[in-house]
């Protein structure tokens, strides 16, 4: 035996010697990928619109760390709180990943005694989620939040939200959506009249909120079997939470015996006739539905809650379909901030969140179907040379048009051949091409090609600058 082990030990050794040579595994962690330059171009453009977007609203920009102290996430997620990634103890602070953008902007209007701010913030957030990446579901995701915070006349903020969000789905062209809208108090207000138990709101709503993806008749036997409520509640609960529409049903439930004798649930419907009168105004009605069954099981929200999906395209069977669910939500949370301010101090926030990640994923699907080619980069001319010896020359022109804030690439080769840099420009996209040859050289111009058409000008080489401004911004 002692010979066995002698020799297996012997093994072990020299297997530990190669060990760091082929037992490199490859991969990203699991819930994370890579974006090459196609991904990060189709991204860039959706970044864009949302960024415009929350420009046009007004809104500042702000930035916080990707990790707080332990205790300012913790308490304020309900069931969730499980996928917080928390961080090994480094010098004497318990750490953890941020989980959303909405507690540390809280913290951060606390901890700076700011009670009016409209700010947006774009960031990678972290959950410790098992991530279904086909539907865009990450452990790392970016975020784009726009939040309004102070203390201002009911709904109007919270209208603002809701076009914002109708806006951005709009713009992005992801095909139909609706925004589906509540509010916190019109939930617990319904829960209170149908025999929830104070204590089982919050667990009870983490179990509404799944209705969008099983069927009632589980969610009631979550509701009795796993939560102990009582069968006669549960089905009182589901006599509203099957319930959505506009105003005419926000009408009909502040004259329901119950729930109008109840304080809450008749403040929250009395403030959601109100929304659907800005919102009317807004013109944005068509697609936002008034429904009963979202509860958005995050426990920090107080009022109105909301959740933008998107809507299955019938017209086109050909296409796989996209089951993404929700592509944005959010809400008003008036008590968060308090949380953090020694002395309790509230200031009123409502915001929204878009989940740039779903979207990302519906626009790439979409443009491997269509084989849009899809240009990497923004290059607008190619400095190029017709004959040999002109690297010097090519040199200082794309200088020239460098300093003048044009974007402008050439070929890492002294002397490469025409047709070579003509199928560069081909191969990505670039729209013209600035020839550099003796003659032109003589002559004080450069020659400038059009790729798409092949034609060809010979332009001043003082005037080149321009005319390469006027010829791209046509593109």
């Amino acid at each position: 035996i002692a010979k066995e082990v002698a020799k297996l030990l012997e093994m072990k050794a020299q297997l530990g010697e190669d060990e760091g040579k082929h037992k490199f595994v490859l991969k990203t962690p699991k819930g994370t990928r890579d974006y090459g330059p196609k991904q990060m171009a189709i991204r860039e453009r959706a970044f864009s619109a949302i960024v415009s977007c929350f420009k046009r609203h007004g809104a500042e920009v702000i930035d916080t760390p990707v990790f707080e102290l332990k205790e300012t996430l913790t308490g304020k997620y309900g069931e969730d709180s499980k996928l917080i990634y928390d961080l090994k103890d480094q010098g004497g602070e318990l750490l953890s990943l941020r989980y959303d953008l909405t507690v540390p902007f809280a913290r951060y209007l606390a901890m700076n005694k700011i009670t009016n701010i409209k700010r947006y913030h774009i960031a990678k957030v972290y959950r410790r989620d098992n991530p279904a990446m086909t539907r865009g579901r990450y452990r790392e995701f970016y975020q784009c939040d726009f939040d309004i915070a102070g203390q201002f006349d009911p709904m109007i903020p919270d209208a603002e939200c809701l076009k914002i969000v109708h806006e951005i789905l709009s713009d992005l062209q992801l095909g139909d959506f609706v925004i589906k809208v509540n509010d916190r108090r019109i939930l617990d207000g319904m829960f209170a009249v149908c025999g929830v138990p104070d204590s089982k709101f919050r667990t009870i709503c983490s179990s509404v909120d799944k209705l969008d993806k099983v069927p009632w008749e589980e969610v009631r036997s979550e509701m009795v079997g796993e939560k102990g409520l009582s069968p006669e509640a549960a089905d009182r609960i589901g006599e509203y939470v099957q319930l959505h529409g506009g105003l005419e049903l926000i009408e009909r439930l502040l004259q329901d015996p119950k729930l109008s004798q109840n304080k809450l649930a008749k403040e929250g419907l009395g403030d959601m006739k109100l929304l659907f009168e800005y919102l009317t105004l807004f013109g944005i009605t068509g697609k936002i539905s008034f429904d009963l069954s979202l509860a958005r099981g995050l426990d920090y929200y107080t009022g109105v809650i909301f959740e933008a999906v998107l809507l299955q395209q019938e017209n086109e069977p050909r296409e796989e379909p996209l089951s993404v669910g929700s592509v944005a939500g959010g809400g008003r949370y008036d008590g968060l901030v308090g949380m953090f301010d020694p002395k309790g101090r509230k200031v009123p926030c409502v915001g929204v969140s878009i989940g740039i990640e779903r979207i990302f994923s519906i626009l790439e699907q979409r443009l491997e179907a269509s084989e849009e080619k899809v240009r990497t980069t923004e290059t607008q001319v190619l400095v190029a040379s017709a004959q040999k010896k002109l690297l010097e020359e090519r040199l200082k022109l794309i200088s020239e048009l460098w300093d003048a804030g044009i974007k402008a690439e050439m070929l890492y080769k002294k002397n490469p051949k025409l047709l070579n840099q003509l199928q560069y420009c081909e191969d990505t996209g670039i729209p013209l091409v600035a020839i550099v040859g003796e003659q032109e050289l003589k002559d004080g111009a450069v020659k400038l090609r059009i790729v798409a058409t092949r034609e060809e000008v010979n332009v001043r080489r003082e005037s080149l600058v321009e005319e390469i401004r006027i010829r791209t911004s046509q593109c």
